[in-house]
């Protein structure tokens, strides 16, 4: 969208609208102009008060004017100078007062603006964080920033300007006609003739401009992207590798010439306009003086030349408030169109929230079972995501899920804590569906450590009692020592103090995974879930995070998503699921004995994954004290008898060569 310009359209462009805008001009309707009043309605008396300022302010501004005739008349033709004297600084008086009135009326406009906005702001938050998780999925992140910030943020100029606008030009209009006619009726209808020369070549030039202003702002952004492509580490050595350099400056010459010749019309654009409007600017008054003499000397009309000069200045009063009426479509078009956008976001249903009657029970007493009964779950109607998934999670169980990519692994866990809602079946957390529970208690019930790891730009201590601000000092270093971090922590230099960066990147990957972890643990739910919690780290990263993992998984009630068999062989049943149905379900060595879909994710994702054969190899393997299946641990356990016996070789070889 093109800046916006200044009255009449002679800036930048802002008086016009855009193609887009033209094809996406807002029904305005009584409802939609209720409910843009309605915000409005809790701040009626310092409207009010705001109106009174602006009326008096458009008033007042008028009298100078009408003095100044008075002063002509009474005080320089009269040559009365004692009345010259007082209608000077009466002039000076009603100055004041306007400006002063200005201020008043400037601070109830600010004030009723900021405090609509504080209202719409908090409301919006309020409205978005209890949208489900699939709107933050589907909807463009800079979108929904762009409805909380600036298109919030120019309601303040709604209010601000086009309402004060349409207000303080049509009583500053009404006044000026009302005491042109109170002079001379003929000369004001003269004057009211003159106006539309005013305002048709501001329309034009305007026009003109505007258009060239897209024109020069296209080309302008072509530079830029030009720039941005070729003046960066990575383009510049793509450039120089491929020989590109002459191609490129000739591609930038050729925009810079065109922004130069954009930029004289442009220029030239305004300076004939402003010959234009200087032309007729010296003929409206002009016209004005050759009728008021011939009313004066011809007809001996009761008119004075003050009367006439009255006039020729109310004149040029009336010309920037018509000039803005003649506009403001533009700009009611656009304020309409942005209440348009923010109150479809306020229409857009909440997906999950809570019952009226939800129900929520003791949080100590919640004991984490989980059930899925026929669930079925599609993100759009085209694709099925989940169909018919059951099973069961007992209290102090495990379960791994595993399949292929996009199998719906993540989707299952998603449904608990109800980031959405299923559409078939049910799940039941403590055997009680999971709508019908408190949302709140049901989500502090669950810990998640999901892959991405996201933290606060803070320190430490800050993101672990993101969960629980009243956690004591012993609390996050019994939560950090489970979660294998405590020693990382003390090793800082500020501890729990230390800042970790925006989004964490101070730290490795397995360090704010840990810390997650850590921060999971503190909330002491009664259900954890991992999911890939030690996907893409490094070897030394992920056996870390299993070391903290695997405790947690046999003393709690666990649900693990994973793609290496060392997080799967913790779980106490493993779950496959592929094109979001359960097919397998069993231990590692049955579901491999099986030969299904199992077999094959076996063989090609979580066995590669496993350490080379060598001696630490078995080192590496105890750390996660994996139970090994047949035939693999028969095979494991030959090989470390026959490397007990090369040893034992050896020894007896050196033994004859060392000395008696």
């Amino acid at each position: 969208m093109p800046p916006r310009g200044g009255p009449g359209g002679f800036g930048p462009g802002g008086r016009f609208l855009t193609e887009e805008e033209k094809a996406n001009q807002p029904k305005v309707t009584k409802a939609l102009l209720v409910r843009v009043f309605s915000y409005l309605r809790p701040y009626r008396k310092q409207l009010f008060l705001a109106v009174l300022c602006i009326a008096a302010s458009s008033v007042l501004t008028l009298m100078p004017s009408i003095l100044t005739g008075r002063m002509i008349d009474e005080g320089l033709i009269g040559r009365d100078l004692h009345r010259l004297i007082v209608l000077i600084i009466a002039s000076l008086a009603v100055t004041a007062a306007s400006n002063l009135i200005g201020v008043a009326e400037s601070y109830l406009n600010t004030w009723i603006a900021q405090h609509i906005t504080f209202d719409m702001r908090n409301a919006m938050y309020r409205h978005l964080q209890q949208m489900s998780q699939r709107f933050f999925t589907t909807n463009n992140q800079g979108e929904i920033i762009t409805r909380m910030t600036s298109d919030i943020s120019g309601v303040e100029q709604v209010i601000s300007n086009t309402f004060t606008s349409i207000l303080s030009n049509g009583i500053t209009m009404i006044a000026a006609l009302a005491a042109m006619y109170r002079k001379n009726w003929i000369l004001a209808t003269v004057g009211i003739v003159i106006v539309p020369l005013f305002t048709l070549p501001t329309r034009r030039a305007g026009k003109t401009r505007w258009m060239i202003t897209n024109e020069a702002q296209a080309c302008n952004d072509e530079i830029n992207g030009i720039l941005n492509e070729t003046m960066s580490v990575s383009g510049q050595l793509l450039v120089k590798l491929f020989c590109k350099e002459e191609y490129e400056y000739g591609k930038y010459e050729d925009v810079n010439s065109r922004m130069v010749k954009l930029n004289i019309r442009e220029r030239m654009a305004g300076r004939w306009f402003r010959v234009v409007l200087s032309t007729i600017t010296s003929v409206g008054p002009m016209l004005l003086y050759l009728v008021g003499g011939i009313l004066m000397i011809r007809r001996g009309a009761d008119l004075t030349v003050g009367d006439i000069t009255v006039l020729v200045a109310l004149l040029s009063r009336m010309y920037g408030p018509v000039n803005s009426l003649l506009n403001i479509q533009v700009d009611w078009i656009r304020s309409m169109a942005l209440f348009s956008r923010i109150f479809n976001y306020f229409d857009m249903p909440a997906e999950v929230k809570n019952a009226p009657d939800a129900i929520v029970p003791d949080a100590e007493a919640a004991k984490g079972s989980v059930e899925f009964r026929h669930v079925g779950f599609s993100y759009s109607e085209d694709r099925k995501i989940l169909d018919d998934i059951s099973f069961r999670l007992e209290p102090g169980r495990s379960v791994a899920i595993v399949g292929p990519s996009g199998s719906g692994k993540s989707t299952i866990v998603n449904l608990i804590p109800r980031l959405y809602d299923v559409q078939e079946g049910a799940v039941l957390f403590d055997d009680v569906d999971v709508r019908k529970l408190d949302l709140t208690y049901l989500r502090s019930s669950i810990g998640v450590v999901t892959q991405e790891t996201y933290l606060f730009n803070g320190s430490i201590r800050d993101n672990l009692l993101y969960v629980r601000p009243d956690a004591t000092e012993e609390e996050l270093r019994e939560a950090c020592d489970q979660a294998n971090v405590l020693d990382f922590i003390e090793a800082q230099e500020h501890g729990f103090d230390t800042l970790v960066g925006n989004r964490g990147l101070k730290l490795s990957g397995g360090e704010k995974q840990r810390i997650s972890i850590a921060r999971v643990l503190l909330a002491k739910p009664a259900l954890l879930i991992f999911d890939e919690a030690t996907a893409s780290l490094d070897s030394i990263s992920e056996a870390k995070i299993q070391a903290a993992i695997d405790p947690l998984v046999t003393s709690c009630t666990s649900i693990l998503i994973a793609h290496r068999l060392s997080t799967i062989l913790a779980a106490d049943e493993i779950i496959v699921v592929k094109n979001g149905r359960i097919v397998e379900r069993g231990t590692h060595s049955d579901l491999v004995a099986a030969g299904g879909v199992y077999t094959e994710l076996y063989e090609t994702q979580f066995k590669p994954g496993l350490v080379t054969e060598n001696e630490t190899d078995y080192e590496d393997r105890n750390v996660f004290d994996w139970e090994m299946p047949e035939p693999e641990e028969r095979e494991l356990e030959a090989r470390r008898k026959a490397d007990e016996e090369r040893r034992q070789i050896m020894d007896e070889v050196l033994s004859y060569f060392r000395y008696p």
